[in-house]
Parts: C-alpha cells; structure tokens; sequence
C-alpha cells in the first residue's frame, strides 16, 4: 500500500525552469515526443506542472482531470507498469479516454515521491506509437532524471505546506493511535538474566524513517509533547503482559517531564515497577525546574538519566537530579574489550554511581567480549544486540519469562 497522495494544495505550481530543462533533457535522451511532471491535488484531481513537447497539445501546464483518467495514477497504485511499450498489452489502459483521445502509444512514468515518502505527482515520457525497443535500462534513466526533478520540487515547496504535511501526519497518528511499542531486554551481567524492558515507539514507515524523525517533526511543529506523551501511555499499555517482577521503562525528554503532564499520566497509571529515562538529546537551561518536575513523578517511578556521556549535563548535574539509575551511552561501551581509555571512563563511572547510590546501565553491549570487560569494571546492568534486539511486546514476554 502507497502512502495518501499528496492532498490539499492551495498554492500555484512550481515555476522552476530546471525542472523544464530536465525534462527536455529526458525526453531528448529517450527520444519520445511528450515529456511531463504532473501532481496530485484536493479533490481527487491530476494537475499538470511542466510540460515538455514539439508537438501542439490540447493540453498544458494548469491542466486538471480525475486522477483514474490516468496512467500515472494507476501506476502508482500498482494497477499498471512503469514501463508500457504498447497500451494494447494491457486491458486496462483500454478503459482511459486518454489512450485513444492523444493517442497513448509508448509510456514511461515513475511517481515522484517526497523524502517523508508521500506521493506528490509523477514523471513522464510517452509517444503516440508504441515502441518495443524501450526497455528496463530506459526507466533507469527516467529514474534519474526524476529524482533530479524531486530535488527541485522539494527545495521549491513551500515551508508551510511542508509543516502542514507534517502536521496532518502527527494528527492522524495520534487519531489512530497507530504507534507500535517494541520492547529491548535490559539483563544482569553477573546473572546474564533479564531484570527489565526499555519500551521504544515504532512507526508504520518504520522501514523508511526512524522514530527519531517523527520527533523531530512533531518538535518542529510544537507537537512534540503530544506524541511523547501518546509512547508513553502506549508504553503503560503494554505493562499489562510483562510479568510483575521485572520493571518497564519508558523515555520522556525534560520538556515533557517539565510541563507536568507526564505526572499526570504516570499518576493516572497508578504506583508500577516503572522508570522514567530522562532524554539527553536537548539542552537543559533550568536543572532545578528539571529536578523539581521530578520530585512528583518519583513517586511513581523510579528515575534514570539516559545516554551519560553524550548528552548536555555534566557530573554535577547528575549529582543534582539524583537519580536512581545511569545509561551509559553505546560510545563509551562500544568495543571498549579493545580500548583503554574507555576501559577507565567506564570504571571511574562505576565509581561514580556507587559514590551518588545510582545503578548503572551499559547500552549498545553487542559482544560478548564486551559484557565480560563491563563486568569486570563492575557494572552491573545492561542492553544491546547481545542481550536481545528491540521485540514486539509479546515476544519481549517471552524473552522474560525464558529468563
């Protein structure tokens, strides 16, 4: 299934003469006699944008129709190939007005998909005759040329639209609520046993962009603490199934602990073997808010700071916070079996969250030669590949329960 086509466009079309060029370029290199980008409007309606031809059309740029009166959008839908070397190969194309209306005789067309991977339009080259020499090779090139055309599309597309598009996506999301909550193992080293979860948030794009990317958006936008707040209460769902001795944690940045509302949800959930990782991907300007805003949740939680050793807060602000556990970052744990330098970072953080009474977390252990050097150093706790990959929550149980 493609991703909704891009909808709801207000603005006029792009006037770009690179995009002019890069389809006269096409069409010469392909030797067909039409040469177009087109895209997807309100209404269920195809809009031409660029048109490329010697010959005298009765159509041009502004031309609007049904999208289904089309090739392009049924190529899209998978409905019909990229490359059609004869319209009469294929039943269906004997139903569009437009193969018998120009006519369609040789086609090319790939869509022009945006990098969040929505559908804006399409690119093509058709002749009025068909042409059994066009071949595979020829829609590599027409990929090419397209691709180039996308770049000028997308640095041309307004910046409203875009954060309109974005905000249509977080919305309908959150609608639906259709984030996944995948959960990642988090072992003893000296037991090799399991002793918690970390819940992460999946995506339905999950195998184009990273959660991190909806974040950020929903951050550009000033959405962020919505869908931080929806992984969480994600997260607490899937508490039901995870056996009541190990413990569940889930991720909030400061803003979102700052405001209050994760308070309320965590107060909503009731008292749970829960712990809150504080994100430290943004810059904190006010730790006694932080810590402040943390008093309450502690009730309910207990509280680790995440990712020690790359984010913004210094030693003495962990001192600050207090908090019950530390996630070294996977820099400082990855191969440190090979590196001294990290072999002593590492074992003076051990001593350091002995001396504060934190429990501390290795992230990104994927080798054994790894888990044996931390356990040595003393760490007691830790995550990555080695231990178990982020899992859907029933498998996660299971994983739990093997021990």
């Amino acid at each position: 299934m493609i991703p909704a086509a891009v909808a709801g466009i207000s603005s006029e079309p792009i006037e770009n003469g690179s995009i002019d060029r890069i389809l006269h370029a096409v069409r010469q290199h392909l030797g067909t006699e039409i040469a177009f980008v087109s895209r997807y409007v309100e209404n269920g309606e195809k809009e031409l944008t660029h048109v490329d031809s010697d010959l005298e059309l009765p159509m041009g740029p502004g031309f609007r129709d049904p999208r289904e009166n089309s090739y392009c959008w049924h190529i899209a839908e998978g409905r019909l190939p990229e490359l059609i070397q004869d319209p009469a190969d294929h039943p269906l194309t004997q139903d569009i007005a437009i193969t018998h209306f120009l006519p369609v005789g040789c086609h090319l067309n790939v869509p022009l998909r945006l990098s969040d991977g929505s559908l804006y339009g399409s690119f093509c080259c058709l002749s009025r005759s068909p042409d059994r020499t066009m071949n595979e090779r020829d829609i590599g090139v027409l990929r090419a040329f397209a691709a180039l055309a996308t770049e000028q599309i997308e640095t041309h597309l307004d910046t409203d639209y875009r954060l309109s598009r974005i905000d249509k996506r977080i919305t309908k999301l959150i609608g639906d609520r259709a984030m996944q909550i995948h959960q990642q193992p988090i072992h003893s080293i000296k037991e090799g046993k399991p002793v918690g979860v970390e819940c992460l948030a999946r995506f339905p794009d999950a195998m184009m962009r990273g959660p991190d990317k909806w974040f950020e958006e929903a951050a550009e936008i000033g959405r962020g603490l919505e869908l931080e707040l929806l992984a969480v209460e994600c997260a607490l769902e899937s508490l039901k199934q995870v056996p009541k001795d190990f413990y569940v944690s889930v991720n909030a940045s400061p803003d979102t602990i700052m405001s209050g509302a994760l308070h309320q949800v965590l107060e909503r959930a009731g008292k749970k073997n829960l712990v809150v990782e504080v994100t430290e991907h943004q810059q904190v300007d006010d730790y006694a808010a932080l810590k402040k805003a943390l008093k309450p949740i502690s009730k309910y939680a207990r509280v680790a700071i995440d990712d020690v050793g790359s984010g913004y807060a210094g030693l003495r602000h962990l001192v600050d916070l207090g908090p019950d556990m530390l996630k070294l970052d996977m820099t400082l744990t990855r191969d440190i079996h090979q590196d001294l330098a990290r072999c002593a970072l590492v074992g003076a953080m051990v001593r350091f969250s002995e001396a504060i009474g934190s429990k501390l977390i290795a992230e990104g252990v994927e080798h054994a030669e790894e888990a044996e050097v931390l356990k040595k150093l003393g760490v007691e706790y830790a995550q990555g590949y080695y231990f178990g990959k982020p899992m859907p929550v029933e498998d996660a149980v299971k994983h739990l329960k093997k021990g």
